[in-house]
């Protein structure tokens, strides 16, 4: 994110945080961290597997517990990169030992989730400072606000 952001949007990330979780109690407990999502997980890394072999025009390496996929066209993935079961897929711009962290709380969070996830991602909303996922993954380690 290159300008600062708006003030009070640590409220806001805290109130998105809060809804996430009264929302998380209406999901039933056998999709949520089970057989079920890993399956949900196993096959979004498959998915996100073959986006990035028919994509990726760079190294594709394994760093911090993911399969990093670089050289894709931005069309292919949303912001800076875009996290899919265990691949991360991203274009070219740098990618340092904080921006892998913010991947992989999303992994971990494809790995609860399962199908789920790209649903809840959407519902969650576009601003990441108020998306619960963004803002667990770590809003400065994903580069959404300004490191400190």
């Amino acid at each position: 994110m290159s300008a600062a952001p708006p003030r009070g949007w640590e409220e806001r990330a805290e109130q998105a945080l809060a809804r996430g979780r009264r929302f998380d109690r209406w999901i039933p407990p056998f999709l949520l961290d089970s057989p079920v999502s890993l399956l949900g997980y196993a096959a979004g890394t498959a998915f996100g597997w073959v986006w990035g072999m028919v994509w990726s025009t760079g190294r594709v390496e394994r760093r911090g517990g993911l399969l990093v996929f670089r050289g894709m066209p931005a069309a292919t993935f949303g912001r800076g990169g875009v996290c899919v079961g265990g691949c991360f897929l991203t274009g070219d711009g740098r990618i340092d030992d904080r921006l892998l962290r913010h991947e992989a709380v999303h992994k971990q969070q494809w790995r609860r989730y399962g199908f789920l996830m790209p649903v809840l991602y959407l519902l969650a909303g576009r601003n990441p400072l108020t998306n619960r996922f963004e803002i667990e993954a770590g809003l400065a380690d994903g580069r959404y606000v300004p490191r400190s």
